[in-house]
């Protein structure tokens, strides 16, 4: 028997060294590919082991880049190329490495020269596509049709073109592509998983074509993660998890599913196995922008706190924390209970609210997502966003941002994830100004452009306006048009109509049948009467037609301002106002005029021009505080407490601005309010602590809560033991508990 077992091993080992003899001879980096694309993984390791020892550098470089020696296989091409300066394949080849490797400007770089050296080239404009469709950038659809038309029978830019539609919520274009494939090729694996992910979208059984894939090859983990990625990008997170498992459980060694496993796990709110999963990634060489800054994420962790009662789990930065958290809390509280009421449902689970005040942290949240505004995001029960420190003072308004992350959860909710992205974000922005007209976004400047140059999409286009943006601000107009849609819903057939279409939406209706269903009318009638409520009813169409006159005007307006010509200023800025109410930006017209009558010392007229502004939603925590001013100079004490607490929705890290509220409250007798601004002058750890204490005292003992009040009264006289009225309202207290 050991005899038997020793020949069979030189057996073996005579049969692989055949083999390998074979490959040196004859092995094309082709048949190595196939090898490793039907599944037979040890002989497609031989296979490149043995390009590793061609002559040729290109082709040694092949060798190295299947063995996973991806320096190696750099070297070799940058030989290639060196000795071969016209052969633009090589170049293609090189791209393609480098964009496997997280180098898509280098990859760019080598496409655009291997065109160069050959106009004709379409496997480089797919490289081009594929390093386009990383960043959802419209021109990869142009890139990949090029190269078509080029080579009809280039199976992958057809399936790439299949992965772009489906992308674009396109079922019927990304079927068709993928069918081209197949046409081509029997054998186009991404073709049929894009196949089972339209399947699998549509809640149908994927089985039929994910079981053609193991016929080719039974280790294609691909194919799960393509079905997980577009579960990804329809915020289908826990079935996207899931299918990325069945990835890394089909190839161990897929070390791109696994990272965006861990990378969704993280955004479900979880830590340990996302840190596992990615710790792995990175051990094996896996190391992306996205892994390797969820990883430094993962890390920061231990510098947040965590805040959780029954309906909630909030995470704030240790350093802000203390400041933050009764504002924070308030706002989740109050969203839940008016969502709960308003759309008629509970959350299963409690919302993980999560604020970041760097934004590159948060920014990490969003990796690989198309369409983010970049001032929140939702996964399901979670939701990250920025912290007011997060953002230069009056350019973020927070609280509008966490109730527009808010409604995304009870959407997500109650559709089950199946609701498009436009409608979700539409009704988003919509809530945002029905808990308050000041709050949500203006109609910016981009988009009046958009709509002067006739660039809203169709209702039933609208998805592809955030997907993948033809102009660079068609995601902001896309924002724009959904939420002003919502509104047109809300203001002709009424909130029930709204929850009329999030059920169709949970049923997995498309757009154009849950308008048919619930409105009666086509998208095409709805778009034409929407357009004509938009343009005429809200006067869109006016402020558009004149946008280069007011533009021309209010930069006249600015150098009036400048010098100091402030007569002028008040004769021609109203009307430059009036000419677009809705700017409230930098170098508006609200602040010139305001500016202007402060210094005609007209203080009533200021005041009153300010008031505009701040009803329109203008963020100048400035201006604002300037108004409070005036306010208070005109006797309107609640008025300016009224226009402080607006400046904490916008940026509440300001000491000055809590003292102020602090002592405006107190004299309205708003003791529970008081008590969190005194408090908030605390939390930023002031060096008048003496006074400070004593604010918070003082509104605890006249709310009736004495132990606080002495607790904040000696801290008072330990910062300052001479403080009178600390020492006054101390002898008060005591003789209050005389007797007691």
């Amino acid at each position: 028997m050991r005899w038997k077992a020793q020949a069979s091993i030189l057996v073996a080992a005579m049969t692989v060294a055949l083999a390998a003899a074979s490959f040196a001879r004859a092995a094309t980096p082709e048949e190595c590919h196939g090898l490793r694309k039907h599944g037979h993984n040890d002989q497609a390791k031989a296979c490149f082991e043995s390009l590793t020892q061609a002559r040729e550098p290109a082709i040694r470089a092949e060798g190295f880049w299947g063995l996973e020696m991806y320096q190696d296989a750099n070297n070799e091409f940058r030989q290639a190329v060196a000795q071969s300066p016209a052969n633009a394949n090589y170049r293609v080849r090189w791209g393609r490495l480098m964009h496997e490797r997280f180098n898509n400007k280098d990859a760019a770089d080598l496409f655009q020269e291997a065109i160069e050296r050959d106009p004709k080239n379409a496997q480089a404009y797919l490289g081009l596509a594929l390093v386009s469709a990383d960043g959802f950038d419209n021109k990869a659809v142009d890139e990949a049709k090029k190269a078509l038309d080029l080579d009809p029978k280039l199976v992958e830019a057809h399936e790439l073109l299949a992965n772009l539609e489906l992308e674009d919520s396109d079922t019927q274009a990304a079927s068709a592509q993928a069918d081209e494939a197949l046409k081509i090729s029997s054998e186009a694996l991404d073709a049929m998983s894009i196949h089972a992910a339209i399947e699998v979208l549509a809640d149908r059984s994927p089985e039929e074509w994910l079981a053609k894939v193991k016929q080719v090859n039974p280790t294609y983990g691909e194919a799960y993660a393509i079905v997980a990625h577009h579960l990804f990008l329809n915020r289908r997170y826990d079935d996207a998890v899931a299918y990325y498992r069945k990835a890394i459980e089909a190839d161990p060694r897929l070390w791109s599913a696994r990272s965006e496993l861990g990378i969704n796990l993280m955004r479900l709110g979880q830590e340990e196995e996302p840190l596992r999963q990615l710790q792995m990634c990175y051990d094996n060489g896996y190391r992306d922008p996205a892994t390797i800054n969820s990883l430094r994420l993962l890390d920061s962790y231990k510098n947040f706190l965590t805040f959780r009662d029954d309906t909630s789990i909030i995470k704030l930065h240790k350093k802000e924390a203390e400041l933050l958290l009764p504002y924070v809390q308030s706002e989740v509280d109050r969203s839940i209970a008016t969502y709960e009421k308003k759309y008629k449902m509970k959350l299963p689970d409690p919302v993980q609210v999560e604020l970041y005040p760097d934004h590159e942290d948060f920014a990490v949240r969003t990796l690989g997502m198309p369409g983010i505004g970049a001032l929140g995001v939702t996964f399901g029960e979670v939701l990250a966003m920025d912290s007011p420190s997060g953002r230069p003072p009056g350019t973020y308004q927070w609280g509008s941002t966490l109730w527009h992350e808010m409604s995304h959860v009870f959407i997500l909710t109650a559709t089950n994830h199946r609701v498009p992205r436009w409608f979700t974000e539409g009704l988003s922005v919509h809530e945002e100004t029905q808990v308050s007209p000041e709050w949500g976004d203006r109609v910016s400047p981009e988009i009046l452009i958009a709509v002067r140059d006739k660039k809203l999409l169709p209702v039933a286009e609208l998805e592809g306006g955030f997907v993948r943006p033809q102009y660079e601000s068609q995601v902001i107009v896309s924002y724009f048009q959904a939420g002003r849609i919502l509104d047109y819903i809300q203001d002709r057939w009424g909130l029930d109509k709204i929850l009329d279409m999030v059920h169709s939406f949970a049923q997995s209706k498309t757009t154009p049948e849950a308008i048919q269903e619930n409105l009666g009318m086509s998208p095409d009638e709805f778009d034409k009467q929407f357009f004509a409520w938009l343009y005429e009813q809200k006067a869109l169409g006016k402020m558009a037609a004149s946008f280069d006159e007011w533009r021309n005007r209010l930069k006249d307006l600015a150098e009036l301002a400048k010098d100091k010509n402030w007569d002028a200023v008040l004769l021609k800025g109203d009307e430059v106002r009036q000419m677009y109410p809705d700017y409230v930006e930098g170098a508006n017209a609200y602040e010139f005029i305001a500016e202007a009558d402060m210094a005609k010392g007209d203080k009533k007229a200021a005041a009153a021009v300010l008031t505009e502004y701040e009803k329109i939603g203008g963020l100048s925590p400035d201006a604002l505080k300037e108004l409070a001013s005036l306010e208070q100079e005109m006797a309107e004490p609640k008025e300016a407490a009224a226009t402080l607490e607006r400046i904490n929705y916008i940026y509440p890290i300001d000491e000055d601005l809590h003292r102020k509220l602090c002592d405006l409250l107190f004299d309205q007798n708003n003791l529970p309010d008081d008590i969190r601004e005194c408090n908030a002058v605390i939390a930023m750890h002031p060096l008048d602590q003496a006074s400070a204490q004593f604010n918070v005292a003082r509104a605890y003992f006249a709310a009736g809560r004495r132990d606080q009040a002495k607790d904040h009264l000696l801290a008072s006289l330990e910062a300052a033991p001479g403080y009178r009225p600390a020492q006054k309202l101390l002898l008060q207290l005591e003789d209050s508990q005389k007797g007691k």
